[in-house]
């Protein structure tokens, strides 16, 4: 009788535990960034994945801003507390750490503090902040300050551990673009990360995921909690269509897994990668392996856009305006447009510039534009990956 052995099914309710191989700084060491190439090792697990596929991860929370949250509640850390959502309970720190989420007050936490303060200026500037016509300086107040600070500036609020638990979100998992293709690395994951530093209400900032990642997991050692997240991101079925790629800055990260794959499955369409960040000296992210690619004629182009080698800002889209005839001659041959990286700004200016070549080169009035456009999102050939 043979015996059928399935596959573990990791989720996000059940990740893989694994180990990071691999933390390298792909920033140059002059660089005003922190961009990092991490390899997850998923050798023997099971865990499969697909180009265009996110990999989940679970992150800690900075253990010093723990501590500070615990002294300032006047606890030990190792009160038990029931955690939200049904989330079943837990000591204090462990539930600081690993499950809840520390950043971005809300307006409820706001108005508990206020019910909860001794201090009546505290107080008085807490219900200020909840009168109806102060919802925008509550916003502000409320993205400049993480849980820490509300404890800081608002020593006679008193707390409970259940109390204070009961204020905060789940901590949820991040999700970040793969950068590799599993027929070129089928027991690994590759990611592509800037880590997210920055300043606030006087205090270092540290992006939770990004950090834990590159601070805190020793390689080969410190356990992380894994999980793919398949994506609608995906290449042509069909490996002889075009593929023009547009990944500013990390988002270069899952067009480094598509000419992977396609490399590795000789497809025989032409690719053309749109790549730009801040210097060509210190961000020019896997400089190497793009060049190669070009040289030997797997990157059919290669356009370049960094915004601070010269006076005037030059980014992706200002590339794609420069080289719209050849743009628009294979959209009009069949190529797939993939577009990943910041949504807020760099995705609705490419898209702005893709609508202005599709009605220059077309002779397309402003709605037929949109209308080729929508045919091209209709049609699979027009994907976005952006956050």
């Amino acid at each position: 009788m043979s015996v059928s052995i399935q596959a573990p099914a990791y989720s996000k309710d059940h990740p893989l535990l694994t180990r990071v191989l691999e933390n390298r700084l792909l920033s140059g060491p002059r660089s005003e960034k922190d961009t990092r190439h991490f390899v997850i090792d998923l050798a023997g697990s099971g865990l499969s994945y697909s180009a265009g596929d996110a990999l989940g991860i679970h992150p800690t929370n900075r253990p010093v801003e723990v501590e500070e949250i615990i002294e300032r509640l006047g606890a030990t850390g190792w009160e038990t507390v029931e955690l939200p959502a049904g989330g079943g309970r837990a000591p204090l720190r462990e539930a600081l750490l690993q499950r809840l989420s520390l950043a971005a007050p809300s307006r409820r936490a706001v108005a508990a503090f206020a019910q909860r303060a001794r201090d009546a200026g505290e107080r008085a500037r807490l219900e200020a902040l909840l009168a109806p016509e102060a919802a925008a300086r509550l916003g502000e107040f409320t993205a400049e300050r993480h849980f820490v600070d509300l404890l800081h500036e608002h020593p006679s609020v008193r707390l409970a551990p259940q109390e204070f638990v009961d204020l905060l979100r789940r901590l949820t998992p991040r999700l970040y673009s793969i950068a590799s293709s599993p027929k070129r690395h089928p027991h690994e994951v590759h990611l592509t990360v800037s880590v997210v530093r920055y300043q606030t209400n006087r205090r270092d900032r540290h992006g939770v995921c990004s950090t834990f990642l590159a601070d805190r997991v020793a390689l080969g050692e410190t356990p992380v909690m894994v999980f793919v997240a398949e994506s609608h991101f995906r290449l042509p079925e069909d490996g002889g269509r075009d593929v023009i790629m547009v990944g500013p800055g990390a988002g270069i990260a899952p067009f480094r897994a598509f000419l992977q794959e396609r490399a590795a499955t000789g497809a025989a369409g032409r690719n053309w990668l749109f790549f730009g960040d801040w210097h060509r000296a210190s961000d020019y992210l896997y400089r190497e392996e793009l060049e190669a690619w070009r040289a030997g004629g797997h990157l059919a182009r290669l356009d370049l856009a960094f915004s601070r080698d010269q006076a005037e800002r030059v980014y992706v889209q200002h590339r794609m305006l420069e080289a719209a005839p050849e743009l628009w001659r294979w959209l009009e041959g069949g190529a797939a447009f993939y577009v990943c990286g910041d949504a807020k700004r760099m995705a609705k200016d490419v898209d702005a510039a893709l609508h202005r070549i599709v009605a220059e080169q077309g002779g397309l009035t402003p709605e037929a534009a949109v209308e080729y456009v929508r045919r091209l999102k209709g049609a699979g050939r027009y994907q976005r990956d952006v956050y």
